[in-house]
């Protein structure tokens, strides 16, 4: 779930009992049935086959690797999922079950990011640093044509700060052309582009990052189509989306 909403591709293997491995080999077959199971039913739903590495398991339990796959194609290895059997024993943990009777758990160790500096490494060159709205530390621009126009773009920044965006309002001594062009370098998401005509209408003149010039929308169905785009965590700009490739060219 949590890779398909990155955007990442990935698959899974199932690692195995290494040689200098802790326990019985019935706990570890057992085990390893378990996860076999698992990954059965994650083929059955998802069509996508699981791969086997003899021996690659941790010494106190096997465990599922998830490898992932940026928008090149490279792969890496980040989340993992182990089952534990010799910790439990090692701390003399029990529970009682439904039945009453004392039950030594099996501790799973969960690791989805992996190391969470390395996962944002791979999610930056991943997106190019283009991140989805929902992810962009730069979501809005809000770029005055004049000064006369300050008044609004503070009015704009205001209504966009209370819908919970990051957004800022340039107020350098610059021709807009200029401050359009920087905002779209700085990978700002939306850059608003407001004047006279806009404060009259109370609108704003919507340009994307990549230079796709929207035209004029209100404020408030602008905070309405981002809001959707932010929660619902879209991949691409409900605005501006990437045209459909047909399967024929690929």
């Amino acid at each position: 779930e949590i890779y398909g909403t990155l955007g990442l591709d990935y698959d899974l293997a199932l690692s195995t009992r290494p040689e200098g491995f802790l326990g019985t080999i019935e706990d570890w077959d057992e085990a390893e049935a378990a996860l076999t199971k698992v990954l059965n039913n994650w083929e059955e739903s998802k069509g996508k086959a699981w791969t086997l590495n003899p021996e690659d398991g941790a010494f106190y339990g096997p465990k599922i690797d998830i490898t992932v796959y940026d928008a090149l194609g490279r792969k890496f290895q980040c989340a993992t999922v182990q089952l534990d059997f010799q910790l439990p024993l090692r701390f003399k943990l029990s529970f009682v079950n439904s039945k009453g009777e004392f039950e030594v758990p099996v501790i799973v160790h969960r690791a989805i990011m992996g190391s969470f500096e390395r996962m944002i490494a791979i999610l930056t060159e991943h997106f190019a640093a283009k991140w989805p709205l929902w992810l962009s530390p730069k979501q809005v621009m809000i770029v005055p044509i004049s000064q006369t126009a300050y008044e609004y773009a503070e009015e704009v920044k205001a209504a966009f700060y209370k819908a919970k965006f990051f957004v800022e309002f340039d107020s350098r001594d610059m021709t807009m052309q200029k401050k359009v062009r920087d905002a779209q370098l700085a990978q700002f998401n939306y850059i608003l582009v407001v004047g006279e005509q806009e404060k009259e209408k109370k609108t704003v003149n919507v340009r994307t990052r990549n230079n796709k010039v929207l035209g004029e929308k209100s404020v408030q169905d602008m905070i309405a189509v981002l809001s959707k785009e932010r929660d619902e965590r879209c991949l691409e700009s409900l605005l501006s989306p990437p045209p459909k490739q047909d399967k024929a060219s690929k």
